[in-house]
This record gives C-alpha cells, structure tokens and sequence, in this order.
C-alpha cells in the first residue's frame, strides 16, 4: 500500500511537540519496530491514575506537574534526570514520567517519527477502560504500516499487566477502529446514529461535566490540530462557544460540526485536513491558548 508522499514525509518529520532536540542522543540505541518503541514508551510513563492498579503512591509534585509537560524534550529531560540508563531500560516505578495517555501516545509518536516512520496523534474516545457502555477521552497512536494502511496503536496498553487488567481481546499495536473512535466520528455517532451524548467524555457524568457535544467538539478541535502536528496538552483549550461544560451547544455550533467532522473521520485527506487548519479561525491553534490545567488551575500558556 503507498501513501502520497507528502503526507509521508509530513508524518515521519518532527514537530515542534515531538521533537527531542538537543536530547536526540538518547534515541540512538533505540529499536525501529513499532511494538518495540511502544512498550519503551510504557516502561517509561506512568498514567497518574496508575496509581491504585500498579500499588504505588506518585509523588505529589510529580502528580500536579508531570502531564503538563507539553513537548518532548522537557519529558525526556525529567526521564533521564530520574535515572540516566538507556531508555530501552525499563524504568522502576519511581523514576517514570507521570503522565496521561497523551503522554505515552507522544512519546511513541516521536520514537517512530526518528525511525522514519509516519506517525501522528489521534484524539477520541475508547470503549475499553472499563465502564460499560462508556466512550473515555483517550489518545492513540496512528501509523503508517507499508502492508496496511495506517493503524492505531496504544502504547498505554503496552504491559500484559495492564492489558490484563483491563480484559483487552485485541492487539494494542491494531486497535480496531470500533474500539477506539477519533472525535469526528464520536460526533457522528451522536448526531447522525443516536449515540447518547453522556456517554463519550472524561468520565461518567455521575463524576464530572466534561462529557456531551460540548466536549467532543473539543475533541475534535484537539484532533484537527494534531493531524496538523500541534499536539497540545488535552487541557489546552481555544475557539470555546460561550457555555458551561455539559450544556449542548448552539445550533449554528452543531451545524459547524457537522461540516468539519467528515473532514477528521476515515480516510483522512491530508490537503483537506491542512486547508480546515490554516483558514480557520475557531479551529487553528492560536499561539496562547487556555490551559485548564487538573491540578494547578486555568492560566493562559504562549506555545513555542
């Protein structure tokens, strides 16, 4: 299978996020297999909300801090000053990065990326973190495989612990893309196949607001900007319509989804993709954005 070659060389390039900079040296030893790179990625991070599953109390600091690293070389930095073995070394759970799925996703995405292969961030929602009928935020990687296309992989289930405990049936270098659905389809489910709103979001709304239209239009805006390479932190919010989160939205803000959903969904067109990016308004990424950050607060960040 070939893909055009812009869109591979776009792909298998650094961004501004996932670059390791004046850090790259540490790559050096790495493997080019995906699967490999993957597993390297979860031996290295830790989700914050590990914590309880793998029996191990973060460090406070480390807790609030950590997922609000938005580029790589920051990430590796804080890796490598915890323990400066090689990154092929499995990290003890003390010496990992805390992060989110984003955090993992980022990681492989970059390792794949210096092994020259096309690899990109997607922003969805996944059906197998354990509640039933629920849709979690989530970030996946999606790569080009010669044979088959583009995949999605989950570096976050690269454990047989984790994959264990979460009783996943499939193969975490091939989600299937009914397990796992980028935000423009997850709005299609919704508006076009009577999907419920409450049932793609942060959490079950019993804990929280951040589910519903609002929030997949949210998604959506994350997911654009990371088929555009800006993979900001999942907190990191602009182009917002006036309302609280939970509330739907406006009609015309429906209607605007409607028409870019089918843009970020299937077969994604790279010149479609980059032209709904660079000419629009709410949907490009402005250089400071609202960081509404879980543990620290909402403050206004200006990106590299």
């Amino acid at each position: 299978m070939a893909a055009h070659p812009h869109t591979v060389a776009f792909y298998a390039a650094q961004s501004t996020f996932s670059d390791p900079g004046e850090l790259a040296h540490v790559y050096a030893d790495l493997p080019t297999d995906p699967t490999e790179l993957a597993c390297i990625a979860r031996d290295l991070t830790i989700h914050r909300l590990e914590d309880e599953q793998f029996g191990h109390t973060h460090p406070t600091d480390r807790l609030h801090n950590d997922a609000e690293t938005r580029y790589i070389d920051d990430i590796l930095r804080i890796v490598v000053e915890r323990n400066s073995a090689p990154l092929s070394q499995r990290r003890e759970l003390g010496d990992r990065f805390v992060g989110t799925c984003r955090d993992f996703t980022l990681l492989h995405v970059s390792f794949l990326r210096q092994a020259g292969i096309p690899a990109r961030l997607r922003i969805g929602f996944a059906d197998y973190w354990g509640s039933s009928g629920f849709h979690s935020d989530h970030v996946v990687t999606e790569y080009w495989d010669e044979e088959r296309g583009w995949l999605f992989a989950d570096a976050q289930l690269a454990d047989p612990f984790v994959t264990d405990h979460w009783k996943v049936d499939f193969d975490p270098m091939d989600v299937p893309r009914d397990r796992f659905l980028v935000a423009g389809e997850a709005w299609q489910a919704i508006r076009e196949r009577g999907a419920a709103p409450e049932t793609f979001g942060l959490h079950p709304p019993a804990e929280g607001p951040f589910w519903g239209e609002r929030y997949v239009a949210g998604n959506i805006r994350l997911d654009l900007a990371a088929l555009n390479k800006v993979e900001t932190l999942l907190w990191d919010v602009w182009g917002e319509d006036e309302g609280e989160p939970g509330e739907p939205l406006p009609e015309a803000s429906r209607e605007f989804y409607d028409r870019v959903a089918p843009v970020v969904c299937g077969e994604v067109s790279f010149e479609a993709t980059r032209k709904l990016f660079a000419e629009n308004d709410v949907l490009r990424t402005p250089r400071t954005v609202t960081c509404f950050a879980p543990f620290n607060g909402p403050s206004l960040v200006t990106l590299r």
